[in-house]
Parts: C-alpha cells; sequence; structure tokens
C-alpha cells in the first residue's frame, strides 16, 4: 500500500497528489510515469510523474476527474493509501545537446510540461513556455512555469484570460518571427500535439510529442499503447510505454492514435458512472 502524503485541488477537475514511494522517487526522472491501482480490484492507469522529493519519498501525481478510476483516486484523502504504484517507467526526456527549448502544455499536460521545463531551466537552458487552456477556471500551475521560463505565454482558447487563441498561435508568431529553437516540446492533447507538429514543419524544428495512450501492463507485452510510426518511408509499430512516452512528432500518426483513443469511449462512460453511483453510494447520497 502506498500512502497519500497530501492532496490538493489545481482547479475544479485536477487534482495534485503526493504519494509516499521512495524507491521511485529515488530514480524517477522528468518524462516518466508511472501505473497505478487504487484498489485490488482497480483497472490499471498510467500517470506522468510530476515531481519527486527524494528526501521525503514523495512522488508528486497530477490527473483530472475524467473516468472511473481517476474518479475513485480523486476521492481519496491525505493519510489514506492507494494499492499500486509501479514505476519509473518509460523513456526519461532527452534533454542533452538541447540549449534553446520550446515547452508547450496544453490543458492537464501541463502537468507533464512543467517538470521537463524545471529541468532544462536547471541544466541552464533558453526556456520558453507556451501554455493552453479552454477558459480561465482550468488554469493550472501558471506561477510554477514562470518559475522556470525565461519567457512564458498563456492562452485561452476563449480569451476569458491572458491570449486569446491556441498554443500554435504565439508558436507560429515566434517560428515566422526568425525564432530557431533546438527542440519544440508539445504535451498535451494529440489534437494540440498534431497541429504543433504542423506548425513546426515549414520550419524544420524538431519536434517531440508526449504519448500516453491506454497502457495495462507498462511492460510492452499487452500491446495496448501500440502506436505506429513512419520512417524512412516505413510504417513501424513502437509501444509507448517502454519505447516513448516521448516520440518524434513527425513520424506519428495522429489520426490513428486518436481513432484508437476513441475505441473504448462508451466502455469508460459505463464504467464511470458505476464509479459515481458506488461513491455515490458511500458517501450516503440517494
Amino acid at each position: 500500500m502506498y500512502k497519500i502524503l497530501s492532496k490538493k485541488p489545481l482547479n475544479s477537475t485536477v487534482i495534485q497528489m503526493e504519494i509516499e514511494a521512495p524507491l521511485v522517487a529515488a530514480k524517477a526522472k522528468p518524462g516518466q510515469f508511472i501505473i497505478l491501482r487504487v484498489d485490488e480490484e482497480g483497472e490499471r492507469i498510467p500517470l506522468t510523474i510530476a515531481g519527486t522529493n527524494v528526501k521525503t519519498g514523495a512522488v508528486k501525481i497530477i490527473f483530472q476527474l475524467v473516468g472511473a478510476t481517476t474518479k475513485k483516486l480523486g476521492a481519496k484523502q491525505a493519510g489514506e493509501s492507494i494499492e499500486d504504484f509501479a514505476g519509473p517507467l518509460g523513456v526519461a526526456t532527452k534533454t542533452e545537446g538541447i540549449r534553446k527549448v520550446c515547452i508547450i502544455g496544453g490543458g492537464v499536460g501541463c502537468a507533464i510540461a512543467m517538470p521537463i521545463a524545471e529541468e532544462f531551466h536547471r541544466l541552464g537552458a533558453q526556456v520558453t513556455s507556451i501554455i493552453g487552456f479552454r477558459n480561465q477556471d482550468l488554469v493550472i500551475l501558471e506561477e510554477e512555469f514562470r518559475a522556470c521560463s525565461d519567457r512564458l505565454t498563456v492562452m485561452t482558447d476563449d480569451g476569458s484570460y491572458a491570449r486569446h487563441g491556441n498554443v500554435t498561435v504565439p508558436l507560429k508568431e515566434m517560428l515566422e518571427a526568425g525564432e530557431q529553437f533546438d527542440e519544440i516540446i508539445a504535451i498535451g492533447p494529440l489534437i494540440m500535439m498534431k497541429f504543433v507538429t504542423l506548425t513546426a514543419k515549414p520550419f524544420g524544428t524538431p519536434v517531440t510529442v508526449s504519448m500516453n495512450p491506454i497502457m495495462i501492463d507498462g511492460t510492452g507485452m499487452c500491446g495496448g499503447c501500440r502506436l505506429t510510426l513512419t520512417r524512412d518511408g516505413e510504417r513501424v509499430t513502437k509501444f509507448a510505454c517502454v519505447d516513448g512516452p516521448d516520440f518524434n512528432g513527425y513520424e506519428v500518426d495522429f489520426d490513428e492514435a486518436m481513432r484508437r483513443g476513441r475505441m473504448y469511449s462508451d466502455f469508460e462512460r459505463e464504467a464511470h458512472e458505476r464509479a459515481c453511483r458506488l461513491l455515490s453510494e458511500k458517501e450516503g447520497v440517494e
């Protein structure tokens, strides 16, 4: 069992927790993830590591209340425990040789992008960050990004806060103005990462995207997280849990990834409704 050391809501649908997992904390690097189960009968879900404290053995996770498992996890309180917390898994984000980087986070994907931006800042790289949200109420981690970025642009789709528009707007402006980055790292919804890649392509700027599809065992054996890439004119299959989660954005078949992501939407909806009923019964709500 893994104890929940702290719990903090970042907005109405996003929660930050610190889990006591000293072995994970001692080895984790930015870009890696864990797989957890809330209880013995729970499903396995991947969550990216949002930070660690080696001294206290704490691992920070940030998640959105979107499905049955995240709903159950969100109902847990500090002092309670969860069943499993396995990691660190995946390949850490490449930082070697990158001196000027643009970090782009969309929505809850900012929880993954933030520790990567912090690591580049720690290494002395010049960090430009662009973070985007649907509206002001969903903005998270702005001050954390500001602290580790040489330049930060905040975007909202509806214009209710900061700049109006999506994250590709300032990216295109910078690239058209002659800005050159060693790497663009985009983390967020698949559609966002696809269009960041398309925006950067005419300028030839390398793009890394973080792929977090359906995962089950985290070892590459189940095949649930397979992705199709195009390399040297050939289509190849890779597994996000062991080969990623970072991939060359120009190689990823985003359309196929989005189709696969919708395959289990009906099942997820039923599981979410079942979890909500169970939680309501537990709380004594009719």
